[in-house]
């Protein structure tokens, strides 16, 4: 065991271990946590000294001092959402002088999880913010003892033991289906994203609660994926179906592929059927027509994110409920009262 240590510089397991603690008492102890007992935290810099441990340079708790590096764990996706919440921590983070240490995962399961929670234990982060889309990543998060503060971005707004940020998504899914009503469609068809998340199923959830309290038919739901070609291909056969006046897909590629199986089937837009997405993508403005949608604030929510870690990390913060970012509908021209 020495001589493998001799061949490596020493990692936080390493110290764990000699000390016969837990990774997290250890990251306490190198951020000078006051809820860890004097004898434990002699033993851990004993550790620290006979191995010669030298944490991640991102980390200063040995100078006493709060890290300033908030661990993202997120996972490898180029899908607008995610990747725009990404973003919005950053800035947010930036602007309260914090560094940010992303993690990305292929699969947001609670293996994975844990190893990048670990991962960024390691470098001995302030605490950490999860972006967990996924019903499974939100369940392995939530269910995970780290002892490291945390703070959850999902599309829910169900709460576990961790403060979770959110947009409330059925809230703008119902902006979306009541200003179709309003522009006198007896009902509206949904289009909607995989089934396994969070935001998908909340979207489907307010599309068809708005239709029911309005005491409409409630079409079969369609479920694609969040792709241009999923639009696109199931947007052909409601492209063939002259009682499909108004269609509100679960995001705006959904819609640029529905305008085009629509534009093919020789259907005018707004006039024959009016289309709005969600997200409010850069490009949305821009297509043929300019898309109705609806608009996530993704900078608010990394706003509140890394004003809810900081809460936890000065000891006022708590896993209490916590308003949900309100969404924002966009009205452009792919959306138009019903041809009578």
């Amino acid at each position: 065991m020495g001589q493998q240590r001799r061949d490596r510089a020493a990692v936080m397991s390493d110290v764990a271990q000699l000390a016969g603690v837990s990774h997290q008492t250890v990251s306490r102890v190198l951020n000078n946590h006051p809820s860890v007992r004097p004898e434990t935290r002699e033993r851990v810099l004993r550790a620290v000294h006979q191995l010669n441990y030298r944490p991640n340079a991102l980390a200063r708790g040995l100078a006493g001092r709060r890290s300033r590096v908030i661990g993202v764990v997120s996972f490898d996706t180029i899908l607008f959402g995610p990747a725009a919440t990404l973003l919005g921590i950053e800035r947010a983070a930036r602007a309260a002088g914090y560094g940010i240490s992303i993690v990305t995962l292929e699969q947001l399961d609670r293996s994975g999880m844990r190893s990048a929670i670990d991962a960024l234990t390691e470098q001995s982060v302030a605490g950490v913010v999860a972006i967990t889309p996924m019903m499974t990543a939100s369940v392995a998060v939530h269910g995970l003892p780290t002892g490291v503060p945390a703070v959850v971005v999902e599309a829910s707004g169900e709460r576990g033991e961790l403060p979770s940020i959110s947009v409330d998504q059925v809230a703008g899914a119902r902006l979306a289906v009541r200003h179709l009503l309003d522009l006198g469609h007896e009902t509206v068809w949904h289009i909607a994203g995989p089934r396994d998340w969070l935001e998908a199923r909340d979207r489907v959830d307010g599309w068809r609660q708005t239709l029911e309290q309005a005491g409409r038919r409630v079409p079969p739901v369609i479920v694609g994926d969040w792709s241009p070609r999923a639009g696109y291909e199931l947007g052909q056969a409601l492209a063939a179906r002259p009682d499909v006046t108004a269609v509100f897909c679960a995001n705006d590629h959904q819609a640029l592929g529905l305008l085009r199986a629509l534009h093919q089937r020789g259907a005018r837009i707004p006039e024959d059927v009016s289309v709005v997405g969600f997200d409010d993508i850069p490009e949305a403005e821009y297509l043929s027509p300019p898309l109705t949608t609806v608009r996530q604030d993704f900078d608010e929510v990394g706003r509140r994110c890394v004003a809810a870690l900081l809460e936890l990390l000065d000891g006022t913060g708590a896993s209490t409920p916590r308003p949900q970012v309100e969404p924002v509908l966009v009205v452009r021209a792919s959306s138009g009262n019903r041809r009578r």
